[in-house]
């Protein structure tokens, strides 16, 4: 393109931009343009007609004012007839002007058609190009209706310069990703594609992407570009860095080029013609063999050009899967990359390596990999390195090797991140239920996951194992045995319940003989759960205890008293109620045979595909395959795939409630009926009391924030399918919080479960855990009353600068609460730095016409985000000793609110979140911790002395932190505890 000249400087331009930086405010920078732009608007309205240079200048000014985001409304005019300008620097800067502001339904758009046509007639090569930037730019269907007809004449056209080659091929690339449709096929298809034996790279570049997109819908049209693609890149490959100088990056000849050739071959089958594979196979393995050579140059540019030709050369070879060879030596080539420092490296060396796991001649040599990918899961510190990691695995998984892949992903299960732990749980389920050689071992996996990670295990999971207990004799005792011993833990997951009762139900009977499993241990062992869990399980449970009046006539009276109380026969839920009454009936009227009869053992399942395999597809995305699905199968495997799932409960329909087809997550625990009085309807999800119920969930350790949905269609991998904003409304836009909202918080400072408010309408519950800065959070609205809540909107607001230190991404509830309904709301927690004040939890809704409003402060405190650290005596007084500064001690004396009782003591520290380090202060009496406070940004170590005084009823709290803002604010935090 011609250079510009010196004259066309634009002094005006230079000076109006000058004046736009100098400004001090945006009101000045407002004043300058409107100056300006009436200055320009008086010229273009003028009756002295501008000569090219000032139309020029004054459409570039406005083309300024616009990038700065003020909308222009003239000038359009004048720059279409700088499209009929002869000088290079009008023109180009007419169509920049068109390209950015005029758009496709403009009334100017068939004058600048005209100008376009005249400059692709005029075999300027110059102004052909601008033309063709313009078109390619707006791209518009109104543009490719009139041009694209044009443009491969153009392309193909003998006299076409080769810079207008390049600019017609990628414009024709941009009208058929924009309009398909409008471009058509015809005997220039076959011409384009000798553009690939073309000289000039840059055009064999430009007709690369193009024949690679054309290719895609219309196969056959170009067929014939294997043979050119495949001799061009040989000829790529075999060149020295300096054959192809201007074209040669970091000593890597045409990496760009070669990289979009080997795509197009993916296009393709394997060629045909022997003497094209040979050549190609010849150019692969030259690939393989430079990627062993010593690097020709220590930058990373070098690397990285190298590499990208030869993980696409790895690609095309497992495309092909057809040269046994090359894959064996793409798999010894990634399994080189595992372990390279470059994490990129490692990811897309995984990521290879999964589809080359599918392959029957490289699936062995993957395996050979197979410590080293173990190592990656444990030790990578990029989440996204671990799941690749976890997807190879699961892939090169066989019968050889099963259970050592299993329990593998079980141990990284314990700790793995949250938004693949569903994931994970669907994996482990589908390689233990395919590899079974042993059912008894298939039973120990599925329960080990839902202890590991309940909240993750998906109805289709649990289903299935209750289908293959069901089905086979042989384990049906075992089953028995090994969740009855599993259901004794005090922390145990609902899920774990379900199938617990389901199995006692069908086969306790196998594990009566022992005293220690008589039948009347296992219906107390049931029923001790059943208050916890909700009305579901609760359903299922009843069905069980049917079951058992059959199976144990011994326990007919005791479990004929539970049916008969009051909170069954009276139940809120009508499923329940429904239950109760009719089995109480059904073991009160019928006789024995016909109760024999009625609750006979459930029938083998038929058998059919398994629903869980089906659910990782879901959640990968139509393009997943693994080895289970893609052709690669053990022919020895016992085929235990298949059957459908039982229903939960064996005597009557389940609950519309219950969530049988896994479309959502299960319904967190539920707790006791509130004892505030006869006519409250809600259930209590937590226990303040006494008499405190064990854990409602599995151990932060065992299953951290679990899954709140199913992912949207669109987006296999999302969490959140609509995550409602973090605050909708503003500070200003709620009242203030209620008068005993501090008092709310404190009780939330040392616990993470209760009830967080209740009066007579509404009672809230919390349930929460935390791991390093990430959170999740349940809070449970409760409708008191028998009017159904309206308009209910409970809103998470950041008062201050909180939302820059503290990010809540909340989804939204139903509009309508029926009344003694429950309804469950998920917040989803990081903390980005640290903050002293929470956020607000704003609930507005309108009960019997009124509208009500409340305001809490959301119990999420920086202490929540502590890491326990352990370390020994002499490490703690060193680093006492190094946060010795005045700003970083906070301490505080004061009376003891509560009986000072040691162990309570200890309990709260502990609930506080630092770790209690034992034999380090040299008195007895005294509480050591420590700890680090997880922040996105940043990570706090804190130490923490408390030295209670019995005789004088008093405590001395010592804090110190490396931040001054954190000691003072955990020391007030901690304090009003005791």
């Amino acid at each position: 393109m011609p250079a510009v000249s010196k004259g066309d400087g634009m002094r005006g331009l230079a000076v109006f931009i000058s004046d736009i930086r100098n400004c001090k405010s945006k009101e000045a920078e407002i004043k300058r343009i409107n100056k300006e732009l009436a200055n320009i608007r008086s010229k273009f309205k003028g009756d002295k007609a501008l000569d090219g240079y000032s139309k020029k200048k004054y459409v570039c000014k406005l083309l300024f004012i616009f990038l700065l985001g003020h909308d222009i409304d003239f000038g359009h005019m004048e720059a279409v007839n700088l499209l009929s300008s002869n000088k290079y620097t009008e023109k180009q800067i007419g169509y920049l002007f068109i390209s950015v502001l005029v758009n496709s339904n403009s009334e100017l758009i068939r004058l600048i058609n005209n100008a376009i046509k005249n400059d692709l007639a005029s075999r300027n090569p110059t102004f052909m190009c601008l033309a063709l930037h313009c078109i390619a730019n707006v791209g518009s269907r109104e543009m490719g209706e009139a041009f694209a007809a044009d443009i491969p004449r153009i392309l193909v056209a003998g006299d076409s310069m080769d810079s207008v080659k390049q600019s017609a091929a990628l414009c024709l690339l941009r009208l058929y990703k924009a309009s398909p449709d409008l471009v058509p096929m015809g005997e220039w298809t076959a011409r384009v594609v000798h553009l690939l034996n073309d000289q000039h790279m840059g055009v064999v570049t430009a007709a690369v992407s193009l024949i690679t997109c054309l290719c895609k819908k219309n196969p056959d049209d170009f067929k014939t570009c294997i043979s050119l693609a495949v001799s061009r890149l040989s000829r790529i490959v075999s060149s020295a860095s300096t054959d192809l100088q201007d074209y040669t990056y970091y000593f890597v000849p045409a990496p760009w080029l070669s990289v979009k050739l080997l795509r197009l071959l993916q296009c393709y089958p394997p060629p045909e013609d022997a003497a094209v594979k040979g050549r190609l196979v010849e150019c692969l393995e030259t690939v393989l063999n430079k990627a062993q050579e010593p690097p020709k140059s220590k930058k990373v540019q070098h690397s990285n050009a190298k590499n990208a030709i030869l993980f696409e050369t790895i690609s095309l070879i497992i495309h092909y899967d057809s040269e046994p060879n090359l894959l064996v030596r793409a798999c010894n080539q990634l399994g080189q990359f595992l372990q390279h420092r470059e994490t990129n490296l490692r990811y897309l060396a995984l990521e290879s390596m999964c589809t080359l796991a599918s392959s029957e001649f490289s699936h062995e040599a993957v395996k050979t990999h197979i410590d080293t990918v173990i190592n990656a899961l444990k030790t990578e510190r990029d989440v996204s390195v671990r799941q690749r990691a976890a997807d190879l695995l699961y892939a090169m998984c066989d019968r050889s090797n099963a259970k050592q892949i299993v329990s593998e992903m079980l141990r990284y299960l314990e700790t793995a991140d949250y938004a693949i732990r569903e994931e994970i749980v669907l994996k482990v389920a589908i390689l233990a239920e395919k590899y079974a050689v042993d059912y008894s071992w298939y039973v120990d996996t599925i329960l080990n996951l839902i202890r590991i990670a309940g909240d993750y295990v998906s109805e289709e999971v649990w289903y299935r194992v209750l289908q293959i207990v069901t089905n086979r004799d042989d384990v049906q005792g075992y089953a028995a045995k090994t969740v009855f011993e599993a259901l004794q833990a005090p922390a145990c997951h609902e899920n774990m319940v379900k199938v617990g009762g389901y199995i006692l139900g069908e086969f306790g009977n196998l594990i009566a003989g022992d005293p220690r499993s008589s039948p009347p241990v296992q219906f107390s062992l049931l029923h001790s759960k059943f208050h916890l869990c909700s009305v579901a399980t609760r359903a299922l449970l009843l069905s069980t205890y049917i079951k058992f009046i059959n199976l144990f006539p011994e326990t007919k009276a005791t479990i004929q008293g539970v049916l008969r109380a009051g909170s069954q026969l009276r139940n809120a839920d009508v499923e329940l109620q429904q239950r109760a009454v009719e089995y109480l009936t059904l073991s009160s009227v019928a006789s024995t045979d016909v109760l024999a009869t009625v609750l006979e053992e459930m029938p083998p399942f038929p058998e059919r595909e398994s629903s869980i395999l089906a659910k990782l597809k879901r959640k990968k995305g139509p393009g997943a395959g693994s080895a289970l699905d893609d052709g690669r199968r053990d022919p020895s495997s016992n085929d235990i795939n298949g059957g459908v799932e039982p229903t939960p409960s064996t005597v009557s329909t389940p609950s519309p409630s219950a969530d049988l087809l896994g479309l959502r997550a299960a319904p967190p625990p539920a707790a006791p009926p509130a004892t505030s009085g006869a006519g409250n309807l809600l259930v209590d999800v937590f226990s303040d009391g006494p008499a405190a119920q064990p854990s409602l969930g599995p151990a932060p350790e065992e299953a951290f924030l679990s899954e709140l949905e199913p992912p949207a269609p669109e987006s296999p991998m999302a969490l959140l399918a609509d995550p409602a904003p973090a605050a909708d409304p503003g500070p200003e836009d709620i009242g203030p919080p209620i008068p005993e909202a501090d008092e709310l918080l404190n009780k939330f400072v040392c616990k993470n479960n209760g009830v967080l408010f209740e009066n007579q309408l509404l009672q809230i519950g919390v349930k929460s855990e935390f791991r390093q800065n990430l959170g999740r959070m349940y809070l449970f609205y409760g409708n008191k009353t028998s009017v159904q809540f309206q308009n209910f909107l409970p809103t998470v607001v950041h008062p201050g600068d909180l939302q820059t230190q503290l990010a809540v991404q909340t989804k939204r509830v139903a509009a309508q609460v029926d009344g003694g309904a429950q309804v469950q709301q998920v917040l989803n927690i990081e903390c980005l730095r640290d903050f002293l004040t929470p956020p607000l939890l704003s609930v507005r809704f309108r009960y019997g016409g009124a509208p009500q409003s409340l305001t809490l402060k959301l119990p999420v405190t920086i202490n929540k985000f502590f890491q326990p650290t352990e370390m020994a005596a002499q490490d703690f007084f060193q680093r006492w000793k190094q946060l010795s500064l005045p700003q970083q001690e906070a301490q505080k004396i004061f009376k003891a609110n509560h009986p000072m009782d040691a162990e309570v003591t200890k309990a709260k520290l502990l609930g506080f979140g630092s770790a209690l380090l034992d034999n380090v202060d040299p008195n007895p009496e005294n509480f050591v911790g420590a700890g680090i406070i997880q922040t996105k940004a940043l990570q706090v170590g804190c130490l923490l002395r408390l030295e209670p005084n019995a005789q004088a009823q008093m405590y001395r709290l010592t804090l110190r932190t490396s931040k001054e803002p954190v000691s003072r604010h955990l020391c007030e935090l901690l304090a009003q505890q005791f």
